[in-house]
């Protein structure tokens, strides 16, 4: 008997139809792994299971749990199986904790509830479960408040929610999307364990189809609210016999075109191609350079030749360390400071892509902000083409902030939601020693969203009115409207599926090879630095243990901080092939 059986679930919004008679099970002890785009139903199917729909969706066909009818089940009935019988993992970590509750008593919150243990009880059973999911309390206290955590510490709390009170049912909703690899392997170990000591059944939601093909029995994937295929997770993705199959599993796979080859082929550049929208479309052309700059000279000058004749670096990074005061243990007294940054150094040179990668919490987007100017160093010294910027006050940044721009991982949280497409593209205008006019300024809007494959009559949509994926364009167009020399990227497609994903790389590599913009790519996943990087530094405990051509590192890491990420970093032909020999 299964313990999940949906049936011919068909959902709609108001006049939107979100799903489409999609069937699925999930019997004891089984990992079944769902798939697909964005947009194809995945969360919705979900939230359909968790009772958790918006008040104006409708929903048809059958949703069974060990007997029970979740589409007429009532509140209490639901309340009573969500966090006990059926546990949730939501995508977004920050969104699913409270800001104003300790770590501690979130996961001790449900404990309590459904088991009605004593507070001391329901304290000790989170700490157990907190420990077992890389978060040890002597480390990571009960006491810490989510702010306090990365955005992998932070999943991994929301894990420990869920797996708390070893729920017969876990639907892990993209549940490693924030973690590094490392930490990944570990969590997906901890579900393995979880499935196989109490037969807990577990429909795992992923866009990465080799984390799906390591995990899932079996597979169904979705597109546009439809099923498209379904079976045994090995025989699906080996013999690919639907074409939206193949797709996605080239897409997982894409590798960029090098930019030596861009950048020969854009001597001679194509007529830009229509506006698609969100589609696999090919990539703009080069257009006339943004307002503000020539192609021919000036100061927004980039190129090739001019980066490799220069030797003095883009940016120099010399012995910078950042420290944060320990917290405060009694009146006057604190812990040891907490040494973020420990003493890095390292330089780049103009169109040069790098990445830092390494695990979660080690540093890297702290050291991305003394970059940024956004942060203080505690010592040492950033240069930044030529000029030194540390400590330096705003309006000394001016110059800086023209030529280093940054994509963050989260393009929607970025955004101003009031604000309309052409007014968030435009911010960083107002750094130029020029103020450009109205009409001006929406011409540079307008270039700048051709360059990244949008159209210039977005101008006018809100941030909610784009898809993820255009979203992340937007935040890149943003980015490059002041044509800047070195542009730092923190975790730009992490949250982005696999047909997405391909799109921006594309973008970032084209971006690189017609404009020279240095990337300083922070990630912890190596199929992207692998894709499109030059160097990669490995960042672990706030310090560089490694740096050298992208290929040698990854194909022959040193140190053990770079071994580890390797050796834990997903591969979906290894997995198939994994899959394929165990079933003989």
């Amino acid at each position: 008997m299964n313990l999940l059986d949906i049936e011919n679930l068909s959902l709609a919004i108001g006049d939107a139809a979100i799903l489409d008679k999609v069937s699925l099970s999930v019997a004891p002890g089984e990992v079944m792994g769902l798939v697909g785009e964005s947009g194809s139903g995945k969360s919705m199917t979900a939230l359909t299971v968790m009772q958790l729909l918006p008040h104006a969706a409708r929903a048809k066909g059958h949703v069974m749990f060990e007997g029970v009818d979740i589409l007429k089940a009532g509140e209490d009935r639901m309340c009573a199986l969500r966090g006990d019988d059926i546990g949730m993992v939501f995508q977004e970590p920050m969104t699913a904790l409270n800001p104003v509750k300790t770590i501690g008593e979130q996961v001790a919150e449900g404990i309590r509830w459904h088991t009605r243990a004593s507070r001391a009880e329901a304290e000790e059973r989170a700490a157990q479960i907190l420990d077992r999911v890389g978060l040890p309390p002597q480390k990571f206290p009960l006491t810490r408040y989510p702010h306090e955590l990365s955005g992998g510490q932070r999943q991994r709390v929301v894990i420990a929610i869920a797996c708390a009170l070893k729920p017969k049912l876990l639907i892990a909703d993209e549940p490693t999307t924030a973690l590094d690899v490392v930490l990944q392997a570990q969590i997906l170990d901890l579900l393995r364990d979880l499935v196989t000591e109490s037969r807990m059944g577990l429909l795992l939601i992923s866009h990465d189809l080799a984390v799906v093909t390591e995990m899932a029995d079996r597979i169904t994937i979705l597109r546009h609210g439809e099923v498209m295929e379904a079976g045994d997770t090995a025989r699906v993705l080996s013999e690919q016999l639907h074409p939206y199959t193949r797709q996605l599993a080239q897409a997982s796979m894409h590798v960029p075109a090098r930019r030596q080859e861009r950048t020969a082929a854009v001597l001679s550049p194509p007529p830009p191609p229509p506006h698609k929208g969100e589609g696999n479309e090919a990539l703009p052309a080069s257009p006339a350079p943004l307002w503000g700059g020539a192609r021919g000279g000036g100061e927004h000058i980039h190129g090739r030749s001019a980066s490799t004749e220069d030797a003095s670096p883009l940016l120099s990074v010399q012995s910078v360390s950042r420290l944060y005061p320990g917290r405060r243990t009694s009146l006057f007294g604190r812990e040891a400071p907490a040494r973020a940054v420990d003493d890095v150094s390292f330089s780049m040179q103009a169109g040069q892509s790098v990445a830092l990668v390494g695990r979660s919490g080690c540093g890297k987007s702290t050291l991305a902000r003394l970059i940024l100017a956004l942060d203080k160093p505690t010592s040492g010294e950033i240069g930044f083409l030529g000029e030194t910027i540390t400590n330096r006050s705003e309006a000394d940044l001016k110059s800086a902030r023209r030529n280093m721009q940054v994509v963050f991982q989260d393009p929607y949280g970025s955004f101003d939601p009031r604000l309309k497409a052409e007014r968030l593209v435009a911010e960083p205008l107002h750094v130029l020693e020029k103020k450009p006019s109205p009409a001006e300024r929406r011409e540079a809007v307008a270039q700048a969203l051709h360059e990244v494959g949008l159209s210039s009559s977005d101008m006018e949509k809100y941030a909610h009115q784009f898809s993820g994926g255009q979203r992340q364009r937007l935040s890149i167009a943003r980015a490059i409207i002041t044509r800047p020399k070195l542009v730092i990227a923190d975790e730009p497609v992490s949250a982005l599926d696999v047909s997405i994903r391909a799109q921006i790389l594309d973008l970032f590599a084209d971006l690189n090879g017609r404009l020279g913009i240095a990337y300083l790519f922070i990630t912890h996943d190596l199929t992207v630095a692998r894709a499109i990087t030059d160097e990669v530094m490995v960042m672990h405990e706030g310090r560089i243990v490694e740096r050298g051509k992208t290929a040698d590192v990854l194909e022959h890491p040193q140190s053990p901080a770079a071994q580890a990420l390797v050796s834990a970093a997903p591969d979906l032909h290894r997995a198939i092939a994994k899959r394929l020999r165990e079933q003989g």
